[in-house]
């Protein structure tokens, strides 16, 4: 029985492939498209039975080409570019894509774990998975959002699991390829090795510079996450997937900078002394993301708790550090150049 990961060379994906195989799991077919090559290196440290352009493994699905052979799908495939326009191709890679492997899935009795998102909360402050606080700013959180509502009509008569997790801000391993979309942990991280400095947002939305706040989760934990729940089948729903903490941007360049500080054997600094000596600095807010940025977000985790997972969510400074390590471990190097 083969364990399906869609989007397996992306971010998420990529990650999810590297967790089962920590758990001696390598019957696994990874779905990717990769148009962008460099994604294979996500796999290249990665066991797998067999990889399938996403046309071609849909194709094939449709034909019963695995027809007893599958025993869960991990859909992470999905165009994650918040600033993409085409709204046509968004929604056929995004949601109809996504329609048709549930449909097969419910009818073939096959566990389904896919990949939402916190954009389909849009503006608001209320991260509650109900649908008075859904209102997303873009057509990737539409997408995103329509896919959920489809799950809602079929989970009342659902022959086997489907669990979607609304993940928040993620960052972690494996994610090089994404370019501007990549984690602010990321960013700031070759920023500081580039020139010293890591460079914020001045304050946008009622915040102070730098005080915009997001839920920041790692990548390690939402693996964790994604795991727990295939190991329980009875679980269904939609969750949010994060850390239930609100953390500043100040809070993850703070972690960055000392984490590449610890490494060059210096002590640790605050905000203000960072900022005082420019290793921190705040840059003008964006006018094109004026009314199209989430200044806040905090995931409510009561329903993933109620659900019974019980995996312990990381906070920035634990986190962000442990990946600065693996970043410059991978870096080979001294952190500031």
């Amino acid at each position: 029985m083969y364990t399906i990961v869609t989007g397996a060379a992306g971010f998420v994906g990529s990650n999810l492939v590297r967790g089962l195989n920590d758990r001696g799991e390598t019957d696994i077919i990874a779905v990717d498209n990769l148009t962008n090559a460099d994604k294979f290196r996500n796999l290249a440290d990665c066991e797998i039975a067999d990889y399938l352009d996403k046309d071609e493994f849909l194709a094939r699905l449709a034909a019963g080409d695995f027809d007893d052979d599958v025993a869960a799908i991990l859909h992470q495939g999905a165009c994650s570019d918040t600033m993409e326009t085409d709204g046509r191709y968004m929604m056929r890679n995004n949601y109809r894509y996504s329609v048709a492997l549930l449909d097969h899935c419910q009818n073939n009795d096959i566990p389904l774990l896919y990949a939402s998102s916190a954009s389909v909360y849009g503006a608001g402050t209320t991260f509650v998975e109900r649908r008075e606080h859904e209102a997303p700013l873009n057509v990737y959180g539409y997408s995103k959002f329509l896919f959920d509502e489809y799950v809602r009509r079929a989970l009342p008569d659902r022959t086997a699991q489907i669990a979607g997790f609304r993940y928040f801000n993620v960052y972690g391993p494996r994610e090089q390829h994404k370019g501007r979309m990549a984690s602010v942990a990321f960013h700031f991280f070759h920023q500081y090795c580039s020139g010293g400095r890591v460079r914020l947002f001045e304050g946008s939305g009622g915040y102070a510079a730098g005080e915009q706040r997001r839920d920041f989760v790692s990548v390690a934990d939402v693996v964790a996450v994604n795991l727990e729940f295939l190991d329980h089948p009875e679980r269904s729903g939609i969750f949010n997937l994060g850390t239930g903490r609100a953390q500043s941007f100040n809070d993850v360049a703070v972690a960055t900078v000392n984490a590449c500080r610890k490494a060059e054997g210096r002590p640790p600094a605050t905000l203000v002394e960072l900022v005082r000596e420019g290793a921190i600095e705040y840059i003008a807010f964006p006018p094109q993301l004026v009314g199209r940025y989430q200044s806040y977000t905090q995931a409510d985790l009561t329903l993933l708790r109620g659900a019974g997972c019980k995996v312990e969510m990381a906070p920035v400074e634990e986190g962000v550090a442990a990946y600065v390590e693996r970043l410059m471990a991978d870096r080979g190097a001294s952190p500031v150049t």
